[in-house]
């Protein structure tokens, strides 16, 4: 499999690993959009939010704990962040892994599209 997220999560390609546990990763992003842009993401792979169900849906609950612990080792908890992910090719998914994007570090621009 040549799933970006699935080498960095086999340690086949380096990353700034900011958290780590069993299931999931979480990384800084190549092109950060704000001054803390983290892409936090399953070891397995988990193709999209379409395809979030009952057999992996824990991972993802994992993941949501992980953000908050994230978020307050960077120094953004109190101030606020925003979380994202992208879903589809409407959605702008560049990359067929779910994942999650935790921006922060300045105040935000309240327009997404």
């Amino acid at each position: 499999m040549s799933c970006i997220f699935c080498l960095i999560a086999e340690k086949q390609i380096p990353s700034q690993c900011v958290y780590e546990s069993d299931n999931i990763i979480a990384f800084r992003d190549l092109n950060p959009q704000a001054p803390v842009h983290i892409l936090v993401v399953p070891k397995m792979h988990i193709t999209s939010m379409n395809d979030i169900n009952s057999e992996n849906s824990g991972v993802v609950a994992e993941i949501f704990e992980a953000i908050n612990k994230i978020a307050e080792s960077e120094g953004i908890k109190e101030s606020g962040y925003r979380v994202i992910s992208n879903c589809g090719d409407d959605g702008c998914q560049s990359v067929k892994h779910l994942h999650f994007h935790l921006l922060g570090g300045r105040k935000l621009s309240e327009t997404l599209s």
